[in-house]
């Protein structure tokens, strides 16, 4: 069993608040013991949050922040696509919106965004793309697979990052980027009168008035593996995503109750699973570090430290 646990804390004042009051009586067993790996520390400007870099690195992706190439790993699940090759990244649909400040990100999934409705658009919009050599790709209802070697070496912020945030920091700022900004700015215009926000509107939900770039990079097969389709194949660890949304959307108190439930349901799942001598991990996310334990043999006076010496688990979370 191997859980991955994205924002598992926070230094925002409301979350450390939920925090220290906490009780965490499994997870806080189940790590006496196991032993932690070092630590994946950096910082929470990263362009490719903690969760993201913990799960590339174990499915063998490539780690440059920004650069972990989501969408060209997508790619390669689908055998319609995966013989193309090159750079790619995901186009998704959102809504941003604009004050006197700051322009945030309001909505990312568009909700109530219909099959229809993203084809519509995407016939709309990739005319625009390909003039930039940029080739569009269904891939799911308001987020499409893009094809173009701008993507190879440009850094893209996660949609994790920018979920409810001014988007100044994290708009793409290299070089080659300045025509994909030109293109953002040409989509604001040809979406703010489309027939397809026209409806939405009418209906009470908000028009997509922007699109988002990040996933990029280029598929590079594993060298080290026998076979590049075993990285393909891989099953990846389980993430529990109950925090992640809690956070998003700020709402500490309902954060609290989800780690309280992952306690009480996946806590006794992973010491069962130790108790039968079965390999267990669990890496915990916040949004500058991450830290994965693992069972493997200790010698008697690493145990016997560990039992006494463990530090709360609360300990762990603050360090994230």
């Amino acid at each position: 069993m191997h859980l991955l646990i994205p924002y598992a804390a926070s230094h925002t004042e409301a979350c450390q608040a939920e925090l220290a009051t906490l009780k965490l009586p499994h997870l806080q067993k189940l790590l006496t013991h196991l032993t932690a790996l070092p630590l994946d520390a950096a910082d929470e400007l990263s362009l490719s949050p903690p969760h993201e870099r913990a799960l590339a690195k174990w499915l063998g992706l490539p780690g440059v922040d920004g650069q972990i190439p989501w969408a060209a790993w997508q790619v390669q699940q689908q055998p319609d696509l995966a013989f193309l090759g090159g750079a790619w990244a995901f186009v998704t649909l959102c809504h941003w919106q604009a004050n006197m400040k700051e322009v945030t990100m309001h909505q990312m999934p568009m909700h109530e965004l219909s099959s229809a409705e993203s084809d519509t658009l995407l016939s709309a919009m990739q005319p625009f793309f390909a003039e930039d050599g940029i080739t569009l790709y269904p891939y799911k209802p308001g987020c499409w697979l893009a094809r173009s070697e701008v993507f190879a070496a440009l850094p893209t912020a996660s949609p994790d990052r920018v979920q409810g945030r001014d988007l100044a920091p994290w708009m793409p700022r290299l070089g080659q980027a300045g025509h994909l900004i030109r293109l953002v700015s040409e989509m604001q215009m040809l979406l703010y009168t489309h027939p397809v926000n026209d409806a939405r509107e009418a209906r009470g939900v908000l028009p997509v008035n922007a699109f988002w770039l990040h996933g990029s990079g280029a598929w590079v097969a594993n060298q080290d593996s026998q076979d590049d389709g075993e990285l393909v194949g891989r099953t990846p660890p389980t993430v529990v995503s109950a925090l992640r949304d809690a956070a998003l959307r700020d709402d500490w108190p309902a954060w609290a109750a989800a780690w309280q439930a992952i306690d009480a349901e996946q806590g006794p799942a992973l010491l069962a699973a130790h108790a039968r001598g079965e390999p267990v991990q669990l890496t915990l996310c916040g949004e500058r570090n991450a830290q994965t334990w693992q069972n493997q043999p200790q010698p008697l006076m690493q145990k016997i430290k560990c039992f006494f010496g463990t530090q709360p688990i609360l300990n762990a979370l603050n360090k994230l």
